[in-house]
């Protein structure tokens, strides 16, 4: 993997134990989470946090101008490594109720590599980071 860089980071309260990722737009109600950690479609990633017992720290990495930036935690383990469509180059990260909602702009829009990793997989999650890069043409 490249080397990457924070370019966003943001603590978020959940009532339910989802955190949604991906497109600004709706997220399908097709996307069902059922016991998985994790379950996604073309434009979104649901992820299974630990709701109601304080903050989710999320945080997003790209690929860095310099080359000694730090990145992700090595210890997280992935629970998706895909790509997303962007339709507008930004992603949101989310509660399912749309209560805390955090958008970063992270190129043009179009198709990206997204890897998304938690310190804890399953009910447990309590930090998220994910890493976004542009595929190569």
């Amino acid at each position: 993997m490249r080397s990457t860089v924070q370019a966003a980071g943001v603590d978020i309260y959940v009532n339910h134990p989802v955190l949604h990722l991906g497109a600004t737009g709706w997220v399908p109600v097709s996307l069902v989470l059922d016991s998985a950690p994790a379950a996604s479609c073309d434009t979104h990633v649901a992820v299974r946090v630990r709701p109601q017992r304080g903050l989710i720290k999320v945080r997003l990495f790209t690929q860095p101008q310099e080359p000694e930036a730090e990145g992700p935690d090595p210890d997280f383990t992935a629970v998706f490594d895909g790509s997303l469509l962007l339709p507008d180059g930004r992603i949101a990260v989310g509660d399912v109720e749309q209560l805390t909602h955090f958008v970063h702009r992270v190129g043009d829009r179009g198709e990206y590599g997204v890897r998304v990793a938690v310190d804890s997989p399953g009910p447990d999650a309590g930090a998220i980071d994910i890493t976004i890069t542009r595929p190569s043409k």
